[in-house]
């Protein structure tokens, strides 16, 4: 872009740039992230990430979110954290001691954190298409009786999505309650007549491992059936990655985590991003003290 209006700027300028903004915007990053913390309710997950100067040869970056990716009343914050590790310490270390609900995946590391895990039925899900794929040609029916309990629970979150917190909690025990009440016994009763190493056997298996922390759901209406929203918000990450592939370096990975979050939070609320940057950085440059008016919450939409 520069180069169409004649300005020449190397790489190194421009990187310059970017880690010099990222460092300004640091404090606004922590002062979300605060507020993040703070929600009874949050997601994660994580995804590889190749940095050419890091100790290992596959760094993460992992996101933490809340609300939900469109504008509404709720709090919608999306933050990414970079390290060269996907081990559990680096959970435990952003979320410093949070004690809410947290909707995941199936990776064992989440469980190390003081959060109260609520599993993702769309990770669930999956693993019985992924079956029915194989067993396509037995037309057994197994599969299709627990894809048809869970495509019912789904259509009960279809219905009640615009509905309050407590009228969520109150239709999800008269109604879906005794689905997933039904979908538990299928497992159960299933679990040693099916071979443990087929694609269906590992879908039982895993279904059940998770089928605890999934049911969670139903004692909460602030929470959610799935984790879909934190992987709908890690995806940006996934498909800009495709172009650029790696970063170089550690610092630079770490200063792509904090100007990522400003983007994906600034769409998150509906705000013009180009705006919402440039208004951040000449605040910060001006007021470094005054966070306050950049929270999304605090500034008017287009």
């Amino acid at each position: 872009m520069f180069a169409d209006i004649g300005i020449e700027l190397s790489r190194q300028t421009m990187s310059s740039w970017m880690l010099r903004s990222a460092q300004l915007l640091e404090p606004l990053y922590m002062c979300l992230k605060e507020i993040l913390l703070a929600e009874p309710a949050i997601h994660a997950d994580e995804t590889p990430l190749k940095v050419i100067k890091a100790e290992k040869a596959t760094s993460y970056k992992w996101v933490y979110c809340c609300g939900s990716d469109r504008p509404s009343e709720t709090t919608n914050i999306v933050l990414y954290d970079y390290h060269n590790s996907r081990a559990a310490q680096c959970a435990i270390d952003f979320l410093d001691g949070y004690q809410g609900y947290m909707h995941v995946d199936g990776y064992k590391a989440y469980g190390l954190t003081e959060a109260k895990l609520v599993a993702c039925l769309a990770h669930i899900r999956r693993k019985f298409v992924g079956a029915k794929k194989i067993h396509a040609k037995a037309k057994t029916g197994k599969v299709d009786v627990v894809l048809n309990l869970i495509g019912n629970l789904y259509g009960i979150e279809q219905r009640i999505k615009e509905k309050s917190s407590d009228d969520k909690f109150n239709i999800r025990q008269s109604h879906a309650k005794p689905i997933v009440k039904e979908l538990h016994h299928w497992l159960i009763s299933h679990k040693d007549k099916i071979p443990p190493k087929s694609k269906l056997g590992e879908a039982i298996s895993y279904s059940l491992n998770q089928f605890d922390k999934f049911q969670r759901y139903l004692k909460d209406g602030r929470l959610s059936i799935d984790n879909n929203r934190a992987e709908r918000a890690i995806k940006p990450f996934v498909i800009g990655r495709k172009a650029w592939l790696f970063s170089n370096t550690c610092n630079g990975a770490h200063a792509s985590a904090i100007l990522y979050s400003l983007v994906e939070t600034a769409k998150a609320n509906g705000l013009v991003v180009h705006d919402y940057i440039s208004r951040c950085l000449q605040h910060v440059a001006e007021q470094p003290n005054n966070l306050e008016p950049l929270l999304p919450s605090n500034i008017e939409r287009g």
